[in-house]
């Protein structure tokens, strides 16, 4: 194969299949499969249910239009693959042959003919009417192009599905879907978390009063836009006619941060993303609160505890008396990592172990104070000790002043494996009257197997006290307007795919250094703003600021909430993330 610059063209089809005409479509789908290889392309991935339409109300409905794979489709599909020598995923309806069960399925095809398939494993409502969940887990194809894995759809938004294709060996993750918004706008963060290139094909009109948004887009390892096809944002706009969207993929890229950091990775830590708590969770809570939240993104003085203390009573006082002046209560405070001492690169660890402090020291129990003077929660990090060994910490203080929770930092980054002792549990910690809280520290975030548990144990939010830097994540780039409540600037999407994927409210306190370009961009990142139910909140990059911030927790009403998520959940297939 000729790839230039060791570099190949990939290709998404936004099709727009007709429901109930199964050789129609298989047809029509040949043809612009075919002109995507006369122009290069060496692999192509076409929608979800892309052979058939998607919307069928039962077996009944949808009998006569699956097919076996390998079968009669696969086998039409298999001359252009052999002919153009090119890579082909067919999003699917499928039968087994020998126990008659559907599902919903995507075949890959190359230039040797059938390779083999995937079947989706999380089911949204309609085709869970007719099709069984898959049973294959996340199978990963060795190809002359890559090591190809498949997700269709709803899977993006559970990070397991993505996960599994990086830790078994991916470098592509192709991905049919048919998308209102939800499961393409994650697409960015699974490509950057997971050192995954993401090919996505979506369609562009409307099936049943659903309507896909087209957007089908191609995503590289580091989290940057290839390609997006247009944004089609209303069913009087659709777009019946196929589009082909043309990208490159680089294999010199199939190496890069979040291959590397998968190998920071503990999957001794992660065992509880096994557990499968529902729909029967008598912990989890069953009120909804309503908060109101200070989120301090501040520069921190440089191992100055006293100065820092300082500075954090006057930013706790002046936010109470200003919301109190307004009528309001302070509910909760949210620090940045290490807010009493900053970050401790290069100082020698007999000078940071003088710096630590037990939950039990003096500079804590202030804090405590503070948290019992204005009756609030506070969570601080802060750099522990405990006898001999070191600890990046969070605490959790209720208002009336008890230590209720205590975190330490899981993943640590070069500089603090110098000094710290990496954490081992990964908790929820239940409050008098704001719910569940789940704490996860800095570069934690890096790693979803953290929030995907504190999910699991129902945190209603997830705090993350953070000294970020651009070290991971980046910039929302999927067009803005697939989203009813638009973005702010700056928000990033690791922050905002463990928010959208655990359905629990995150709030990221970051600090600042003048210095550095990057940083900032603290805030309250939400369950659902693609539909219009709530809208994140960004702080300014590099600029101290105290950002109140107000959100209900639970969202028992609406579409999707982490109970209905949670119950989605397929632990059988998530084995390989707790055992390498």
């Amino acid at each position: 194969m000729n790839t230039k610059n060791n570099s190949f063209k990939v290709a998404c089809i936004q099709f727009n299949p007709v429901l109930n005409e199964r050789e129609k479509n298989i047809k029509a789908l040949f043809a612009v499969i075919e002109e995507a290889a006369q122009q290069g392309a060496k692999l192509i991935i076409t929608p979800e249910m892309a052979t058939t339409g998607y919307y069928y109300k039962d077996r009944k409905a949808i009998a006569s239009f699956v097919d076996l794979i390998p079968g009669h489709t696969t086998a039409f599909f298999e001359s252009l693959a052999k002919s153009y020598k090119t890579f082909i995923v067919i999003g699917m309806p499928e039968q087994d042959s020998e126990t008659g069960l559907y599902y919903n399925s995507a075949a890959l095809i190359g230039p040797d003919g059938y390779i083999g398939k995937y079947r989706k494993i999380h089911l949204w409502e309609s085709e869970a009417h007719w099709a069984a969940i898959g049973d294959l887990g996340v199978p990963v194809f060795e190809t002359e192009i890559g090591n190809i894995a498949i997700n269709i759809c709803m899977d993006s938004v559970f990070f397991e599905s993505a996960r599994l294709a990086a830790v078994q060996g991916a470098n592509i993750l192709a991905f049919p879907t048919n998308s209102s918004s939800q499961t393409i706008s994650l697409l960015q963060d699974r490509a950057e978390t997971n050192g995954l290139y993401v090919v996505s094909a979506n369609r562009s009109n409307c099936e049943n009063g659903h309507h896909m948004v087209g957007a089908s887009a191609i995503w590289s390892p580091l989290g940057e836009k290839v390609a997006e096809a247009p944004y089609i944002p209303t069913p009087e706009q659709s777009v019946h006619e196929p589009l082909i969207l043309f990208g490159t993929i680089n294999k010199d890229l199939y190496q890069n941060p979040g291959k590397e950091r998968l190998r920071e990775r503990r999957p001794e830590n992660y065992r509880e993303l096994m557990l499968y708590i529902a729909p029967w969770d008598f912990t989890k809570s069953t009120v909804t609160e309503k908060i109101t939240a200070a989120i301090f993104q501040t520069e921190i003085i440089p191992l100055d505890k006293k100065q820092n203390l300082a500075k954090h009573k006057q930013l706790i006082e002046e936010t109470v008396t200003n919301l109190r002046q307004k009528g309001n209560e302070l509910d909760l405070v949210v620090f940045p990592e290490l807010a009493m001492t900053g970050t401790v690169e290069g100082i020698p660890i007999e000078e940071i172990m003088g710096l630590a402090e037990t939950v039990n020291d003096i500079f804590i129990k202030q804090y405590r104070d503070l948290a019992k003077r204005w009756n609030i929660h506070i969570v601080l990090g802060f750099l522990e000790k405990e006898k001999s060994l070191l600890y990046n910490s969070a605490i959790v203080i209720d208002e009336f002043g008890e230590v209720i929770g205590h975190y330490r930092k899981i993943h640590l980054n070069e500089e603090e494996k110098r000094w710290a002792t990496p954490g081992e549990k990964i908790e929820v910690f239940d409050t008098n009257s704001i719910g569940r809280i789940g704490i996860m520290i800095g570069n934690d975030a890096a790693f979803p197997e953290v929030s995907g548990i504190l999910a699991v144990k129902r945190a209603d939010t997830i705090i993350i006290p953070s000294n970020w830097y651009g070290e991971f994540g980046k910039e929302r780039e999927i067009n803005k307007n697939v989203s009813v409540n638009l973005y702010p600037e700056g928000a990033l999407t690791t922050w905002d795919a463990i928010a959208l994927g655990n359905q629990a409210y995150v709030l990221v306190a970051n600090s600042i250094k003048k210095e550095r370009t990057v940083g900032g961009r603290s805030g309250m990142y939400t369950i659902d703003p693609l539909y219009g139910l709530d809208q994140p909140v960004i702080a300014a990059n590099n600029n101290e600021e105290s950002l109140i911030v107000n959100y209900e927790t639970l969202q028992s009403d609406w579409w999707i909430n982490q109970e209905k998520v949670i119950a989605l959940r397929q632990t059988r297939d998530y084995k390989p993330l707790v055992l390498f």
